[in-house]
């Protein structure tokens, strides 16, 4: 799954990595080394721009809200269980078929957290104990240092309570494409933990390489085995992973040291 991220490039860096025509310098973020669900994310999509005679879509930076909202939902309550969409059964889930055909995005990460549970917790839960809420995190990030581009899916919701032209009448949100996590090897592994992210966590965010951004923003693709096609993770070897503080488990907390590699971990476990 993904749960936590963190995304501390700088939108000007974003536009021209993703080759990006439209985007409000006003309306970015700034670097958050601990984006948590319902917090707002930069993305890169494409389609056409509003009010514009020119009906071409255009590759935008936008602001989205990380929790998807669907279309059709009474509310917006339930878009921070929506943080994740398993890429096996997008095309089969009312949620996510209509914006996998025409709503999909790039969002652009140093990497993602995850938590393993520490050795006395596992022992605990071996014997039907209640856990304690030890848990170890480890960062899990591009070997290479590019950007770790998470496929994502938005969507569009209409707030029926205000009045039309209020400026949150209007919520764009998204979820993160999740896929199996690796079960070989890492390109880069810690010198005593896990060897694989799948020794960490059965899923992953789908990370889209340069060579697939130009296919997965494109709205003129509508297919939908063509699409399904575009899920299938690429190659392994890519990633790292490694053990970070676990003051990134607080939400409150937040800066680059989150990032900072431990020489070992705080909490053990069973690696």
């Amino acid at each position: 799954m993904c749960g936590r991220y963190a995304a501390s490039r700088r939108p000007e860096d974003l536009v021209g990595l993703f080759e990006v025509e439209k985007w409000e310098p006003q309306e970015t973020l700034a670097p958050d080394w601990n984006v948590a669900p319902t917090k707002e994310v930069h993305a890169i999509l494409e389609r056409p721009l509003k009010d514009a005679d020119d009906r071409r879509p255009v590759r935008q930076l936008r602001t989205l809200k990380w929790g998807l909202v669907p279309s059709w939902a009474k509310s917006p309550e339930g878009g921070a269980r929506m943080i994740n969409a398993r890429a096996e059964t997008l095309h089969e889930k009312p949620s996510f078929r209509k914006p996998l055909v025409s709503r999909r995005c790039i969002l652009p990460a140093d990497g993602y957290y995850e938590w393993v549970t520490g050795v006395e917790e596992r022992e605990l839960e071996v014997e039907g104990k209640k856990k304690r809420p030890r848990k170890q995190p480890y960062f899990v990030t591009p070997s290479d240092g590019s950007v770790f581009a998470m496929a994502g899916l938005y969507e569009f919701w209409r707030d029926r309570t205000l009045p039309e032209g209020h400026p949150q009448a209007w919520w764009v949100t998204c979820s993160v494409i999740t896929t199996e996590a690796e079960s070989g090897p890492l390109g880069v592994a810690p010198a005593e933990g896990p060897r694989s992210l799948a020794d960490i966590h059965p899923r992953m965010p789908l990370m889209l390489t340069p060579d697939r951004w130009d296919a997965w923003l494109d709205p003129a693709r509508t297919d939908l085995e063509e699409l399904r096609s575009m899920l299938e993770p690429p190659e392994g070897g890519l990633m790292r992973a490694y053990p970070v503080t676990t003051a990134v488990s607080n939400v409150r907390n937040n800066g680059p040291e989150l990032l900072e590699e431990l020489a070992a971990p705080e909490v053990p476990t069973l690696f």
